[in-house]
């Protein structure tokens, strides 16, 4: 973890102290800030000797959810030829991490709360519980709290996982880390790439601090990938479709604001500074276009059509 600025030693030490508990953990952050990244040193610094099992609950499909948290016995529905060990029993003694915690259905919200609070899981289709004992990192790119308010999210499950939080701040709020990021995904990149580290002089060096990466770190090393590949920053870096460098103005939000609040102004943002290009802005967000467009019909059915191009 680079960790430069206040904000990330800050992070750094408090995952230090936390690693050696068997708490749960929230990590609350825009998308593309390194959510993950933490969760993992978190586990790597523990004494657990299991295994680190990253999922992502937006990425599953609701129906199949249960059986791959849980398992599920040969015969348990239609399809289920073997009998399957679900995402807990396979981490056990070890850390599941539990990306885009708010997508995760009401139904299957309740199981996992009881999965917390009895450390046992039962497949789909099985007669008998497992004892497991699994660590859970939950992450989310929205306000939980919010989620609750709204009937979204569980408020048991929302306080039996806000027991220790993080906040991973978005890059442009930490631009002393930048150039760091920047040599250190150059020598790992080009270590993976068999090449030589890509250099940059101070103008370049001036230019990624300047750029407000509304992708945060996964658009920062996508850039560094492709300069490592070609040997040079790529002269078109940190620009708009259009031609000139992306201004995507650096906004100190209220505090009061929500993370739904944040992330829906900023994508926003970020799509009026690519003139409503969605592939282009999904980009630079470092989000699938799918992704971006899901997102925007959730806020157009929340706040009105009018509300969200």
């Amino acid at each position: 973890i680079v960790a430069r600025s206040p904000a990330m030693r800050e992070v750094l030490e408090m995952a230090v102290r936390v690693a050696q508990s068997s708490a749960t953990v929230l990590i609350e952050g825009e998308t593309g800030v390194g959510k993950e990244i933490v969760a993992q040193a978190i586990h790597a610094m523990s004494r657990r000797k299991g295994e680190f099992v990253p999922v992502n609950c937006g990425a599953i499909a609701p129906d199949l959810l249960e059986s791959e948290f849980f398992g599920h016995v040969r015969g348990a529905y239609t399809g289920a030829h073997e009998s399957r060990r679900g995402l807990f029993l396979h981490a056990d003694r070890g850390t599941v991490f539990l990306d885009e915690i708010t997508e995760m259905p009401l139904e299957l919200q309740a199981k996992l709360l009881r999965t917390l609070e009895d450390r046992s899981v039962r497949p789909v289709g099985a007669d008998r519980e497992h004892r497991v004992d699994v660590r859970v990192i939950a992450a989310t790119n929205r306000s939980v709290a919010e989620a609750v308010e709204q009937g979204r999210f569980r408020g048991d499950l929302y306080y039996r996982l806000n027991v220790l939080t993080f906040r991973i701040p978005p890059l442009r709020e930490r631009p002393e880390d930048i150039v760091e990021l920047a040599q250190h995904f150059s020598e790992a990149l080009a270590a993976v790439h068999g090449v030589t580290p890509v250099p940059f002089d101070a103008a370049e060096l001036e230019r990624l601090q300047r750029y407000p990466w509304p992708g945060n770190v996964r658009e920062l090393r996508n850039v560094i990938e492709r300069a490592v590949l070609l040997g040079r920053l790529p002269s078109q870096c940190c620009e708009s479709p259009q031609g000139g460098e992306v201004q995507v103005e650096r906004t100190g939000y209220p505090t009061d604001w929500s993370m739904d609040a944040v992330e829906r102004d900023h994508m926003l943002r970020v799509l009026a500074a690519h003139h409503g290009n969605k592939s282009a802005a999904a980009r630079s967000l470092g989000i699938s276009r799918k992704t971006l467009e899901r997102k925007l019909v959730h806020w157009r059915g929340r706040d009105g059509a009018q509300a969200v191009a």
